[in-house]
C-alpha cells in the first residue's frame, strides 16, 4: 500500500511540475510523461505482486470531511483492473510524448499532460477507494480529467460537442451513483465500504434496485447499450494516446463498479444474469454493425468497443445465470472468458488505436477514403495494425480467440446443461455471437483493407512515412502481449480464476482451466505453419521477380485506371448494408442522382449517425 501511495504521490508531483513549466513544452513532456511512466512501473509491481500472492491491503487516514474518510483498499479485484491501468499508463506516456511533438510548436503541452497524470491517479483512486465520498470525488475527478483530454483540440466545433455530450452523460450517470452510494450508506449506517458487507442479507427488493442503479450508474462510463452515446463522438475528438488509455481501460473502471458493489449484495439471481446478457448481445450486434459503416478509422474503433463490452457483459451475466442454476462450473468458465477477454480488449484496443494515429500523424487525416498503399510507406505500422485486426477478430494465435473460445464455450455448455425452454436462450445467443464475428471480419479486412492496401487516394497518403521509435515500441509491446496470452493462456488465467471464485463466491476453479494447454498447442503449430508459409511465399516472390519482367495489374480493360476505382470504405461495406441491417442503422445518402443523356459531374456522401443519439 505504501508504494501505490507513493505512484499516486509521483503523479501528482509530477502533473503539478508540468503547470510550472506552462512555456517550455519539452520540459513539461519531460515532468508528465517521465512521472507517469515512473508511477506505472511502481504501481504495476504493487499490484501484480497483489494479483499473484491474492493478499489483501488496506489504509485508512483521517480526511476532515463530512463522512469521509480517505480509506483504500487493495484486494484481487482491485489489482485485476490496476494490472491494465498502468500498463497502458506506461505505454500511452511513451506514445503520447512522440505522438504531441507536432502540436508543442504552437501550444503548451502542461494542459494535456497535467490532466493525463490527474486521469491515471483519479482512476488507481476510484479501483482502491473504500469510502463512497472518496470513490465519489475521485470518480469526479476521472470525469474532468477525460473531459479536458477529450476537448484537447478545443477550437473544432465537433471537438467540443464531443466533449460536452460526454460530460452531460457522464454526469447523469454521476446522479445515479450518488443515489445509489446514498441508500448503501443509509442501509449499511455507514458510507465505509467495510460496513457495506452487512447487506448481503437484503431483501429481493432493494437489491435489484441497488443493481439497476449500478448497472446504469456505472454502465454509462461502460459504454454499455443504449447509454454508449457519448463513446463513438468521444474517441475520435480525443488524442489517440488518450482514446487509448479511455478504451482500454477508463471505460472499463465502470465494470469494476458493478462487480464491486454486487459483490456486496445478495447472490445474483439468474434475471440479473439475463438482463446483462440481453443488454451485452444486443451492444454487441449493434455496436459492430455500426462500426462497418464509419468512414472515420477512430469512429470506427470506438463503435468497436461497444461490441466488445456487449462481449464482456453477456460472459458476465452468462456467469451469474449459470452460478443461479447451479451450474458453478460454467459460471467460472464464463467469468474467466469474460475477465480474460477484459484484459485481452485493453492490450488489442489500445494496439489500434495506436495504429489508427499512427496513421492519422503519417497521413493527417482519420478519413479511411482519404488513405490506401500505407502498407508499403509503413510497413512496420502496417503490419502491427493487421497484428491487432487479426486479434481483435478472435483469429488463433493471438488472445482474443481464447477468451471467446471460452464465452462460446461456456454458452454451449448453458445450453446443454438446461432443458426445455431454457436451453434455447444460450444456445441463440450462441447463434448471435457468430453473427458478429462475421460481421467483425468485415469490419477489420476493410479497415486495414482500405488504409493500407491499394494505391493512396490522396496525396497525404503518398507521401506518408513511419514516425519515431517512441510511438512504434508501445505498439510492439501490446502486440508481443497479444501473442503470448494466445499462446499460452493457462498462466494468465489462473489469476483471473482466482478473481472470478472470490465475485461469485464459488471456491472451486480448477474446472475452467482444461483444454487450455490445447489452445496454445494449436496456437504454437499454426504460428509454424504460417512462419514457413511466408517463407515459401518470400522465397518465390523473390525467384518471380528474377525471372519475369513486371507489369501493371489488370485494369479490367480500362486503359488509364483511377484510384477513384478502387473499393471505397462505404462501397466494401454496401453488401452488410443492405442485406444484414434494418433500415434504422443504414446510413444517409445525399446526392448521387444522375440526370440528362449526357450527364455533368455528381458526387454523392454517406454520413452515417447513431440512432440512439439522434432519435
Amino acid at each position: 500500500m505504501t508504494a501505490l501511495l507513493f505512484s499516486l504521490g509521483i503523479l501528482s508531483v509530477g502533473g503539478l511540475t508540468t503547470l510550472l513549466a506552462w512555456r517550455r513544452a519539452q520540459l513539461a513532456t519531460f515532468c508528465g510523461a517521465g512521472s507517469a511512466v515512473l508511477a506505472a512501473l511502481l504501481g504495476l509491481s504493487t499490484s501484480g505482486s497483489t494479483l499473484l500472492t491474492g493478499t489483501c491491503q488496506d489504509l485508512t487516514l483521517s480526511w476532515q470531511v463530512p463522512a469521509g474518510s480517505f480509506a483504500l483498499h487493495l484486494d484481487r479485484l482491485a489489482a485485476f483492473f490496476l494490472v491494465p491501468i498502468f500498463l497502458l499508463t506506461l505505454l500511452c506516456a511513451l506514445y503520447g510524448s512522440e505522438y504531441l511533438k507536432n502540436s508543442a510548436r504552437t501550444r503548451s503541452q502542461a494542459p494535456v499532460w497535467f490532466c493525463f497524470n490527474l486521469l491515471i491517479a483519479a482512476m488507481v483512486l476510484v479501483t482502491t477507494a473504500a469510502n463512497a465520498v472518496l470513490f465519489l470525488a475521485a470518480w469526479e475527478l476521472m470525469s474532468l480529467a477525460s473531459f479536458f483530454l477529450v476537448a484537447y483540440d478545443h477550437q473544432k466545433e465537433e471537438v467540443r460537442r464531443a466533449a460536452w455530450l460526454y460530460l452531460l452523460s457522464t454526469h447523469l450517470g454521476a446522479a445515479l451513483l450518488m443515489a445509489l452510494f446514498l441508500l448503501l450508506s443509509t442501509w449499511a449506517g455507514s458510507p465505509d465500504f467495510a460496513a457495506f458487507g452487512n447487506l448481503t442479507e437484503l431483501s429481493a427488493g432493494p437489491a435489484a434496485l441497488i443493481f439497476l442503479l449500478a448497472l446504469f450508474g456505472f454502465g454509462s462510463k461502460a459504454g454499455i447499450f443504449p447509454l454508449h452515446f457519448w463513446l463513438p463522438d468521444a474517441h475520435p475528438a480525443a488524442p489517440s494516446h488518450v482514446s487509448a488509455l479511455m478504451s482500454g481501460v477508463m471505460i472499463k473502471v465502470g465494470i469494476y463498479g458493478i462487480l464491486r458493489i454486487c459483490g456486496f449484495l445478495p447472490v445474483a439471481p439468474a434475471w440479473w444474469g439475463g438482463l446483462l446478457m440481453g443488454l451485452g448481445i444486443t451492444g454487441a450486434l449493434f455496436g459492430i454493425a455500426m462500426a462497418a459503416m464509419q468512414q472515420d478509422i477512430k469512429r470506427c474503433l470506438a463503435y468497436s468497443t461497444v461490441e466488445n463490452i456487449g462481449l464482456m457483459f453477456l460472459a458476465l451475466g452468462l456467469g451469474w445465470y449459470a452460478a443461479a442454476s447451479n451450474l458453478p462450473e460454467i459460471a467460472l468458465l464464463s467469468w474467466a472468458g469474460g475477465l480474460l477477454h477484459l484484459w485481452n480488449h485493453s492490450l488489442f484496443k489500445g494496439l489500434l488505436f495506436f495504429g489508427a494515429g499512427y496513421l492519422l500523424h503519417g497521413t493527417g487525416t482519420r478519413n479511411l477514403d482519404r488513405m490506401g498503399g500505407l502498407l508499403k510507406r509503413m510497413p512496420t505500422t502496417g503490419a502491427l495494425l493487421l497484428g491487432g485486426s487479426l486479434a481483435i477478430c478472435a483469429l488463433p494465435p493471438l488472445n482474443g480467440f481464447v477468451s471467446e473460445w471460452l464465452i462460446y464455450r461456456g454458452l454451449l455448455q448453458t445450453g446443454n446443461a438446461a432443458t426445455g425452454l431454457a436451453a434455447l436462450y444460450p444456445l441463440l445467443l450462441v447463434g448471435l455471437l457468430a453473427l458478429v464475428g462475421g460481421l467483425a471480419l468485415v469490419v477489420f479486412t476493410r479497415l486495414t483493407g482500405i488504409a493500407l492496401l491499394g494505391h493512396p487516394r490522396h496525396f497525404q497518403a503518398s507521401e506518408a512515412h513511419e514516425s519515431g521509435c517512441f510511438m512504434q515500441l508501445p505498439m510492439l509491446l501490446l502486440f508481443g502481449l497479444c501473442l503470448a496470452i494466445g499462446l499460452f493462456p493457462a498462466q494468465p488465467l489462473r489469476l483471473i480464476l482466482g478473481v472470478a471464485g472470490d465475485c461469485l463466491r464459488l471456491p472451486s476453479v480448477e474446472i475452467a482451466a482444461t483444454g487450455l494447454t490445447d489452445i496454445g498447442r494449436l496456437g504454437l503449430s499454426l504460428l509454424g505453419v504460417l512462419g514457413v508459409i511466408l517463407l515459401m511465399a518470400a522465397a518465390a516472390r523473390r525467384l518471380w521477380r528474377r525471372q519475369r519482367n513486371k507489369r501493371p495489374t489488370w485494369g479490367c480493360g480500362y486503359a488509364f485506371p483511377d484510384v477513384r476505382m478502387e473499393y471505397s470504405a462505404e462501397g466494401y461495406a454496401e453488401l452488410v448494408q443492405h442485406h444484414l441491417l434494418p433500415t434504422s442503422l443504414c446510413p444517409h445518402l445525399t446526392g448521387g442522382t444522375v440526370q440528362g443523356v449526357l450527364p455533368t459531374g455528381t458526387g454523392i456522401r454517406q454520413e452515417s449517425t447513431d440512432p440512439v443519439l439522434q432519435r
